[in-house]
């Protein structure tokens, strides 16, 4: 029986290579890995050729290209078979738009604000300047509007089985609203010289008996369609006369069809117009995902529509939803949520798992949602990997980075000037919408009327400037406590950095932010809007934080980059046991069943290439030694031209860290895969090229650099260097990762597997994570593995055997204590000698049954900086097990023994009644 709560869950990434057959295929080899939920990457109907999937375009049906409804259901009746639950990761807040493929925004292009679609997308109809009706604009354009209509890009077309007329530009459809019909017809058949044939007459006929602005109406319009259609000879007189339309042949048609498009419900513009213009809501800041209004309570209902009955036919047994903080009101949102899956289940309820996608700010707690048992894991995979960093190596870093980069060590500039260019550039439209809405409320009473439009937008830049975190939780009743003193606190940092006359601008906006202004007693605003700004300002500032940080400045701040991972902060501490201990302690009685994850699809760089960079802090004087050398031997292959260095210094001293986590030098393809790489990384800096700006030169210059720097007769010596220090790195590396791996398995919270990574990881970002999985050669893993002898594997561990033993080992002991894990208490163990500080121990129990952890950290000091497997004798020191009885041991776990054959261990045990169990004492 699968149980409610997963032991583990494994991650696939579906596509139509890697398809619902193709998973089904491999559901006898995650069982027997000891996985009990299977968690897919989005499956509705997305997109042709997605290869992530979160472009659906129609919520209410399986992906064709996955293998459809049929697919969809040999998969599910072999996950059931095999006893494994299935995860579906649903993204509740966007929908694929543009192209051909998706029929609500279709409908809305051709109906505009009278389309029973339009609720469901956040529009703003008036936004668009110099037009005198509203529509959306669609930035879809690869040059100016003008130059693609002279070219003859934009046709008019005419659909003979739906008796439709659309514009096309290229692949895009953009429907005719079917009020012109009548003008296009009378044009179509002057110009065809069809006046006087029966046909012709039959089509001016229907085009006089539509007239009027509202004619026809969505009532009348089937019946207007199902005539053309059924005119004998109407499609080929259509197809001579829209000639009359056929721009770029001449200045008349050209005209024509341009007047056409001007009285549609869209206006068609090029795609740079997108950052500044754009009028509809979009998942960040990609134009062909528009947000989806899920508040509205029928785009809810129909956008679940397909995981309701999943869930009601026992096909589904979790959730984990994306982007929760796109939502207009994340409250609202889950409570809808929790009542649709009470409704499938019907009499037969019981537990359903549901996690979130939440990046939580330092210091910042996770909002109780209704249902949600708690995140994905990004926030622990950082933890885990700041609980083993080298505490004492990151100063050094500190000074290198310091010298290299030519700033201060600290993050905050960092992020506030990536916070600028990415409302100057990227969001820019977006905000716009909010200023406007700002402006409009106080110019709507006589008390506020002279806050300039000017001065507000300059306000609320501030405020977004200087928003710690991703957003609010207020509802459309107000703000809690925290979320007041959030924006209180937001307020107060906008306000000293403004350098005009205040005169109570910020409080009117703190006051629109917590919809104060709604106050009875105080001068009355509009409530619609006031609730509108405030509520759209908490979707705008998650966007306005992750493409800043995650997308920005990650991508500037190089100190070291095994901190710089989604959910972290690249300028943290390391953290110290005894606040792991705590963190552990509270996870267990408030979060026990969120995800851990070490590596995920939106990950910066796989697992094991991670734990090879946190090496770095380990011998920091070498490190920068190394560098200085690097510099000097490559500076021969950097790319000048005038002012231009390619790469620049910063992202050269970036190459060395991304270089030594994915070193296999026996990659054939690791010239091209860092190549993509860097060239990914220089556009999300966004200083010397940009996705929105490329800089070619830089960027060839960047791609020639790696090309001279990896080819061996052009830089033996640097390569000869590299070689040496990534195999010291390899060895810390894996060690490191034995630890985080257990951490992630034994700690409270539900360990997910990313695709593959039960052997070593050393993917960059994306798309180089989502490459094939050989799960073959994993399954043939599992027989030949039955039986570890660790000591053999230990002296091969760089095939990756060990990993993948020490997994399924991690795995096989979760399923078979499984309520230790799942609702097991968290008790800190204190570690006595010498080598004390190198080692987190704990115990997790419930009843009488009892695990005990211990993992080591900062391993040069046993391997000789990385040089050799460390001995068990090296290990000097002690676990106090007090309260805990194990096989052949008394109270003390002397950790000569305890890591006889790996550096990391896990005992079963039993707790010994009335007895004291361990040490609270945190360090």
């Amino acid at each position: 029986m699968v149980p409610a709560i997963p032991i583990a869950t494994y991650r696939l990434q579906l596509t139509a290579d890697f398809d619902f057959d193709a998973a089904a295929r491999v559901a006898p080899y995650l069982k027997a890995l000891g996985i009990s939920h299977v968690y897919a990457s989005p499956f509705m109907k997305a997109r042709e050729g997605s290869t992530h999937g979160y472009d659906v375009v129609d919520h209410t049906k399986f992906n064709p290209a996955l293998g459809g409804e049929d697919g969809f259901a040999r998969l599910s009746d072999t996950l059931k078979s095999n006893d494994l639950g299935l995860i579906l990761d649903f993204v509740p807040n966007h929908v694929g738009v543009h192209f051909a493929d998706n029929p609500w925004w279709l409908d809305v292009l051709e109906w505009g604000p009278a389309s029973p679609h339009a609720v469901s997308f956040d529009i703003d109809w008036d936004q668009l300047p110099y037009r005198a009706r509203g529509g959306v604009l669609l930035p879809i354009l690869g040059s100016s509007y003008g130059q693609a209509l002279e070219r003859g890009e934009i046709e008019l077309r005419y659909d003979a089985a739906e008796g439709s007329f659309s514009a096309w530009y290229f692949e895009h459809r953009l429907p005719i609203a079917p009020e012109r019909y009548g003008e296009v017809l009378r044009t179509i058949v002057r110009e065809a010289d069809a006046e006087d044939s029966a046909v012709g007459r039959a089509m001016l006929e229907i085009s006089a008996r539509y007239r009027g602005l509202r004619h026809p109406n969505r009532a009348e319009a089937p019946a207007l369609k199902d005539e053309l259609r059924a005119i004998d000879g109407c499609a080929d007189i259509i197809a001579r006369g829209l000639a009359a339309y056929s721009a770029g042949e001449g200045a008349a048609q050209t005209l024509g069809l341009h007047h056409l498009l001007e009285r549609q419900h869209y206006k068609l513009g090029h795609w740079r117009l997108a950052s500044s213009d754009i009028n509809y809501r979009r998942f960040f800041d990609v134009n062909t995902l528009a947000g989806l209004r899920v508040e509205d309570a029928g785009t809810f209902e129909a956008s679940h529509s397909l995981v309701k009955r999943l869930i009601a036919e026992d096909r589904l047994q979790g959730l984990r939803l994306d982007h929760i903080d796109g939502l207009r009101d994340p409250a609202q949102y889950f409570h809808r949520l929790r009542r649709l899956v009470r409704t499938a289940q019907g009499a037969k309820a019981k537990p359903f798992y549901m996690v979130i996608e939440k990046i939580l700010g330092e210091g910042e707690t996770l909002p109780r949602f209704s249902g949600v048992h708690g995140t994905t894991g990004y926030e622990w995979m950082n933890v885990i990997s700041q609980v083993l960093i080298d505490a004492g190596g990151l100063d050094p870093l500190n000074e290198v980075w310091r010298q290299v980069s030519n700033r201060s060590p600290t993050l905050e500039p960092v992020l506030l000037e990536a916070k600028r260019r990415v409302l100057e550039t990227l969001l820019t439209s977006e905000f716009t919408v909010l200023a406007r809405l700002l402006a409009r409320i106080a110019s709507g009473h006589y008390s506020t009327r002279d806050f300039s439009a000017d001065s507000l937008r300059q306000a609320l830049e501030l405020y977004v400037l200087h928003f710690p975190v991703y957003r609010t939780y207020l509802s459309p009743s107000g703000p809690a406590a925290h979320d007041r003193a959030l924006i209180d606190e937001t307020i107060s940092r906008a306000r000293a950095d403004w350098f005009a006359a205040d005169e109570g601008v910020f409080d009117f906006l703190r006051d629109a932010l917590t919809m104060d202004l709604l106050t009875p007693g105080r001068p009355p605003h509009s409530a619609p809007r006031v609730r509108r700004f405030a509520l759209k300002v908490q979707q705008f500032t998650g966007p306005m934080m992750a493409k800043s940080l995650e997308d920005t400045a990650f991508y500037r701040y190089h100190r070291l980059l095994a901190l710089n991972e989604v959910g972290g902060d690249p300028a943290a501490s390391a953290l110290a046991v005894g606040r792991f201990h705590a963190m552990m302690t509270a996870r267990a009685r408030e979060w026990p069943h969120g995800m851990t994850a070490t590596a995920t699809h939106d990950t910066k760089r796989g697992e094991d290439a991670r734990a090879r960079i946190m090496a770095l802090a380990e011998i920091p004087g070498e490190w920068t030694s190394a560098v200085a050398r690097w510099k000097v031997l490559n500076a021969p292959h950097l790319v000048l031209d005038g002012e231009m260095r390619a790469p620049s210094a910063s992202f050269e001293y970036m190459l060395y860290q991304a270089l030594l986590g994915a070193w296999e030098p026996d990659d054939p393809s690791l010239v091209e895969r860092m190549q993509a790489y860097a060239l990914k990384a220089a556009r999300e800096g966004k200083q010397e090229t940009s996705w929105l700006n490329p800089h070619q030169p830089y960027e060839d210059g960047v791609k020639t650099f790696l090309d001279r720097i990896l080819d061996r007769s052009a830089a033996p010596e640097f390569l000869e260097g590299l070689g040496t220090m990534a195999q010291r790195l390899a060895l810390i590396g894996a060690l490191n990762a034995l630890s985080q791996i257990t951490l992630k398995a034994t700690m409270p919270g539900v360990p997910d597997f990313y695709q593959g990574t039960e052997l070593w990881d050393f993917s960059l970002v994306d798309p180089d994570n989502r490459r094939p999985v050989d799960f073959i050669e994993r399954a043939a893993m599992i027989s030949a593995l039955e039986t570890p002898d660790w000591d053999a594997l230990a002296q091969t561990w760089h095939d990756g055997r060990l990993k993948f033993a020490w997994t399924r080992q991690l795995l096989r002991l979760r399923n078979e204590m499984p309520e230790i894990f799942a609702n097991g208490d968290y008790a800190p163990l204190e570690v006595s000698g010498p080598h004390r500080d190198h080692v987190v121990a704990f115990a997790r129990h419930r009843g009488r049954d009892a695990v005990i952890v211990a993992v080591t950290r900062s391993f040069a000091p046993f391997t000789n900086g990385g040089r050799a497997w460390p001995r068990p004798d090296a290990f000097d020191g002690a676990i106090d097990i007090t309260g805990y009885a194990t096989e052949g041991r008394a109270n003390r776990l002397p950790l000569s023994e305890l890591f006889e054959h790996l550096p990391v261990a896990v005992l079963r045990a039993k707790a010994v009644a009335g007895a004291r169990r361990g040490s609270n004492k945190h360090r």
